[in-house]
């Protein structure tokens, strides 16, 4: 299989693809040890009577020779073996209080006038209206009319487009302690810990990548619908199983209005839209979005599906294949031997369970109110409601009464990572959303201050991070039980001892229940989650929606809004019986059950071990270290807006400069928010003097972060988000948050980095992390290409082979030592500060970093970027094979170089990548980047499994096509792209962080040119068609310099003999060292292949530094 593809057009001689660098945890509501809670948590989990069951599964790295598989945690429970993102679960309220409020217009009101009933955040500019039909549909009505500063927003007629930018998603979520050199997000089973190093422009690669993420986003908002349907999986029959998954895909099968079977993905694809669906354990979801121009035409489209769906029987062999490979046994294979009509029992499903009274429907979108309540009257009234009871599963009150549980699981990972997953099944929590003590557990299992249970295991070298609480999912949270799970990412000592682990958070379980619930932490919480909800920042109308959806189903009119984010009432009562029902089943271990038939995975099960069993059943003593967290100075109570104290500027301008340091600011004027950001930059040539060097770095900063991750937890949990990122020329510190307590976060970061200390148990155990992180990159073929790419194109950069040969080999204590007293002896400190902060108190961020440091001025200026290479006017070919040889993937990588560039070329090499065809809309980006993205995609799709040769010739067919394309490109459709681009570049920021990150990037790369896009788009205004055609044609002659990458997966398609499936073939060991393996290409003749890249860069010649400056 080919992973993927990049043609780059370079400025300066390269342009690098983006690998989003990432921190997953798919959980919103658990907690984890070392991070912050997510800006759109939803909290909704609760307590019940005791009727507990308790699973624990460990899993270990896979071993040569051992089959690979993924790990099973609670996590990885199946969402119904359906749905495609899980749902909050929890009682359905049977009709929200308040119905028909939305009768606004009566008596002369305003067409806009919203619910008073309905909670809002303060700083929400949208205007909201409950309605309920003849028909027991329930509809939450959005008005998007409002700008995010509560200013009003001038609609256009009813119908027409407008240009309106969209307020955006949320902001980037910076964690605490979270390393990100080379870093990728670690998606392991507990969602855990960042161990894996991804690429070395990370900083600016994540900027990147958000820049274009807010293009994405930040065209006119788009209009949205949700509907859910109270019904999922618990109601398959038992002779069908998957069925209401099934029917969720044939409902969009045509209807008797529209039969076109994928007219309505057309129709949005068309205007710029997006649907999905997903099934859950007892919910439904449909959700869309859609320019505002075609939102009416959409809603009746997509209205039609749940109204009168044509469910054509010939559509059900083609669309139960498609579904899933489970479903064509248990839908099709199976009902045919026992001579079941699927057909006729999908008919009767929908009608019996997608009846009006089930669903809740939320429409968002630029309109009045009035307009919507008329467009979802007499658009959603015709769906049918047959008046019977809803499912109800409360009464099975033992859904996991099974053998298989009382046992301990040792489970094969893919990758090479511990972890421990302990699992409590408990009564459904539903009916405590406004106590939450679920929440209060999982807010202090999840801690990593000091008593914690992460800091305990920290201390003894046994674990990385950790996670408490429940993952919302259908599977987590539903009327029959509720969740909660605790996993532990382990060291390899940790792995070794993990019946200590577990035994650690039963003390710790068995203190909260001593103790009792604490009203001073749980105001604390309250308190945080309450800031959190006054000051949140606007979501993406598509996911607001989708989640209101299901808040409907689950909360009266008043808490839609806030039953998932806020705690509203302190009973200790429920906390208490729930700690009770948790620590009284401390004494069972289960796991998971086996894995299913589709699942191809490596465990072994065995028993308890019986000296852990009897311990945990007795009455066992107490750890004293182990208590709850001490009273959290970090929360903001200050939240005053700061007069300015210098000149209002548009850009940041240059505060203070010295020989040590220098410090951009500018007031945050536009988005009035008590936040601010603070980021430096502490420059060293020290870095990139060897790869030794590089590595030790890597290991100081994570060291670093670790010391840090119990003192600067309190913080992290008060909003308050730091980032520690090893870059390439030095290390890079990012805080973010209320500016109220935000110093003394920062001053914490200063102060351990001043005096920056270790153990050489904490050496050895950041050391080996660091092996994992390393081999990780290596394996993987599309990090490994980047790797060789960047090898060849950028001088004095180290590969990771380099990297990791070094530490294993030649990385010490003492060299640790040696190379951290030199890094911080000679700095020049770079900063920005932005937001709600004076410039005398900006001032004292620097003058905190240089009088605690104490650090000599640089002797010489240091860049801040590589130079790159001059390539041959040649096809150069490195062709390598990858390192893990269970791996079939191949990667290709195409480079074109262009060389330094000015400001108007570099607008019009962007112009030519991100252009579209002429029949774009979708706000203007999606079909910007179809121009050559899109055909290039569609041109090398295939079902085919392709050499990594073969690709690289479809990929220069295809700019062959593409410059004819180019050469009919009419004056009309080209002037339509540059209005797109420069639309997409007018486009206002939706939230202070999109400022900052642009800002920060003219720092970070010492440019600063902040009025960049102002230039852009004075550039692209000059530019003409003739110039393009005449740039890309330039690019394509005889004198083109093309450097082609190809990491080989092995398979029959690469030449190699039928080898073992994955699951047989294992990677290396991470204690190789592993060598590349170069090959001859054996199509691709005219190519000059690469076989030593030291010796063949070391004679091409370099190119200068080079800024993009005009």
């Amino acid at each position: 299989m080919l992973r993927g593809f990049a043609a780059a057009l370079a400025r300066a001689g390269l342009v690098a693809e983006r690998l989003r660098p990432g921190r997953a945890h798919g959980c919103r509501r658990c907690h984890r040890a070392g991070e912050g809670i997510p800006p759109t948590t939803r909290r909704r989990v609760t307590s019940g009577p005791p009727s507990c069951r308790l699973l624990l599964a460990v899993s270990v790295a896979a071993m040569p020779g051992r089959t690979k598989a993924s790990p099973v945690s609670s996590q990885d429970q199946p969402q119904d073996l359906e749905g495609s993102r899980g749902a909050k679960a929890g009682a359905v309220q049977e009709e929200p209080p308040g119905e028909g409020g939305g009768d606004a217009s009566a008596g002369g009101c305003s067409p806009n006038l919203g619910d008073a009933e309905i909670v809002k955040s303060p700083s929400d500019p949208k205007q909201y209206r409950f309605i309920k039909l003849q028909n027991g549909l329930c509809a939450l009505l959005i008005s998007d009319l409002n700008n995010p500063d509560g200013s009003p927003y001038a609609p256009s007629s009813e119908g027409e487009d407008d240009d309106d930018s969209e307020e955006g998603t949320d902001e980037d979520d910076d964690s605490g302690a979270e390393i990100e050199d080379d870093q990728e997000g670690y998606d392991d089973e507990c969602g855990g810990y960042d161990e894996d190093l991804d690429d070395p422009d990370s900083e600016l690669e994540e900027l990147a990548d958000k820049d274009e993420t807010r293009k994405r986003n930040s065209t006119e908002k788009q209009s949205a619908a949700a509907l859910c349907i109270g019904v999922g999986s618990f109601s398959d029959p038992e002779d069908l199983p998957g069925l209401a998954h099934f029917l969720e895909h044939m409902v969009f099968m045509g209807s008797s209005k529209y039969p076109d079977e994928n007219g309505f993905d057309a129709f949005l694809k068309k205007h710029g839209g997006s649907d999905n669906a997903s099934t859950d354990c007892e919910r439904t979801v449909f959700q869309f979005d859609v320019q505002r121009k075609y939102f009416k035409e959409a809603l009746d489209r997509w209205a039609q599906f749940f109204i009168h769906p044509l469910m054509i029987r010939d559509a059900i062999d083609r669309e139960v294949e498609a579904v899933d490979s489970g479903n064509a046994d248990t839908l099709k294979h199976e009902p045919k031997q026992k001579n079941i009509d699927t057909y006729t029992r999908l008919r009767e499903f929908w009608q019996r369970y997608y009846s009006a009274h089930y669903m809740t429907l939320v429409v968002q979108s630029k309109e009045t109110l009035d307009t919507l309540e008329k467009w979802v009257t007499e658009i959603f009234s015709e769906i049918p409601n047959n008046d019977l009871p809803r499912p109800e599963f409360s009464h099975l009150t033992e859904p996991f009464d099974t053998p298989d549980f009382h046992k301990v699981y040792r489970v094969v990972p893919i990758r090479k990572t511990h972890s421990l997953n302990i699992t409590w099944a408990l009564p459904p929590q539903e009916q405590y959303y406004r106590v939450k003590p679920l929440h209060y557990i999982s807010w202090l299992v999840g801690h990593e201050g000091k008593g914690s249970v992460l800091s305990y295991l920290r201390k003894k070298f046994w674990a990385l991070a950790l996670y408490g609480g429940n993952g919302e999912t259908g599977f987590e949270q539903n009327t029959t039980y509720s969740v909660f799970s605790i996993c532990v990412t382990l060291t390899d000592e940790g792995y070794k001892h993990f019946y200590e682990v577990a035994h650690v958070v039963f003390q710790y379980l068995k203190m909260l229940q001593k103790t009792g619930p604490d009203q001073r932490i749980w105001e604390e919480i309250q308190k945080i989650e309450a800031n959190e909800f006054h000051y949140q920042e606007q979501t993406d109308p598509v996911e607001y929606v989708e989640s209101l959806c299901e808040n409907m189903q689950l909360f009266p009119k008043e808490d839609i809004l806030t039953g998932d984010q806020l705690l509203f009432e302190y009973k200790p009562e429920i906390s208490r019986s729930l700690q009770l029902d948790i620590i009284l089943l401390g004494a069972v271990l289960s796991s998971l059950p086996t894995c299913s038939s589709l699942i191809l995975c490596s465990f072994m099960c065995t028993d308890v071990d019986k000296n852990w069993s009897n311990m945990w059943a007795s009455d066992f003593p107490f750890n004293v270290d182990l208590h709850l967290p001490e009273e959290n100075k970090y929360i903001a109570t200050d939240f005053a807006l700061k007069p300015p104290d210098c000149p209002q500027t548009e850009y940041p301008v240059n505060i203070m400069s010295t020989q040590q340091g220098s410090l951009w600011y500018k007031k945050d004027d536009k988005f009035k928010i008590p936040k601010a950001y603070i980021r430096f930059h502490l420059i060293s040539p020290l870095i990139q003097q060897s790869a030794e060097n590089v590595v030790l770095f890597d290991t100081f900063v994570n060291i670093l972060a670790h010391n840090l991750a119990e003192p600067a937890y309190e913080a992290d949990v008060a909003q308050l988000e730091y980032k520690l990122v090893a870059g390439e020329h030095g290390l890079i510190i990012r805080v973010k948050g209320f500016n109220h307590k935000l110093p003394l976060l920062f001053q914490l970061l200063i102060d351990h980095l001043a005096d920056f200390s270790f153990t050489p148990e904490v050496f050895e155990m950041i050391t080996e992390q660091l092996k994992k992180t390393y081999f990780n990159i290596l394996i993987k073929p599309e990090t490994l290409a980047k790797d060789i790419r960047l090898l060849i194109l950028e001088h004095g950069r180290w590969s990771m082979t380099d990297k990791y040969e070094t530490l294993m080999k030649s990385v010490s204590i003492d060299s640790l030592l040696i190379f951290v007293k030199a890094f911080k002896s000679q700095l020049f400190a770079e900063g920005l500060v932005q937001g709600n902060f004076t410039s005398s108190e900006s001032k004292e961020f620097l003058n905190y970093v240089v009088g605690k440091l104490q650090f000599l001025p640089l002797v010489h200026p240091c860049p801040v970027q590589f130079r790159v290479m001059d390539l041959p006017s040649a096809h150069l070919l490195c062709k390598v094979k990858t390192l893990n040889k269970g791996d079939a993937n191949s990667e290709v990588t195409v480079y074109y170089q262009s060389g330094p560039k000015s400001l108007r070329e570099y607008s019009l090499m962007e112009l030519l990548v991100v252009s579209s065809d002429c029949s774009f809309k979708r706000e203007d980006f999606e079909a910007v980047r179809m121009y050559m993205e899109e055909p290039c995609f569609d041109f090398l799709r295939t079902k085919q499994t392709l050499g990594s040769e073969l690709v690289d010739k479809k990929i220069e067919e295809f700019l062959l096509c593409f410059e004819e394309k180019l050469k009919g490109l009419t004056e009309e459709a080209y002037n339509t792209q540059v209005t797109a681009l420069i639309k997409l570049k007018e486009c206002e920021d939706s939230h202070l962080g999109e400022e900052v990150d642009r800002n920060w990037t003219e720092v970070v790369t010492q440019q600063y040119l902040f009025d960049r896009l102002v230039r852009e788009i004075e550039a692209l205004k000059s530019l003409s068609r003739l110039e393009l055609i005449d740039w890309f044609h330039a690019h394509r002659n005889k004198e083109r310099k093309v450097l082609s990458v190809h990491v080989v997966g092995y398979g029959k398609h690469e030449g190699d003999e039928e080898t073992a499936a994955a699951s047989n073939v294992h990677s290396p060991s991470s204690n190789e060292i592993p060598q590349l393996r170069f090959l001859t290409p054996t199509s691709l003749i005219h190519t000059t292949c690469i076989k030593d890249i030291k010796v063949y860069t070391s004679s091409l010649n370099v190119l200068p530094y080079h800024k993009i400056l005009k």
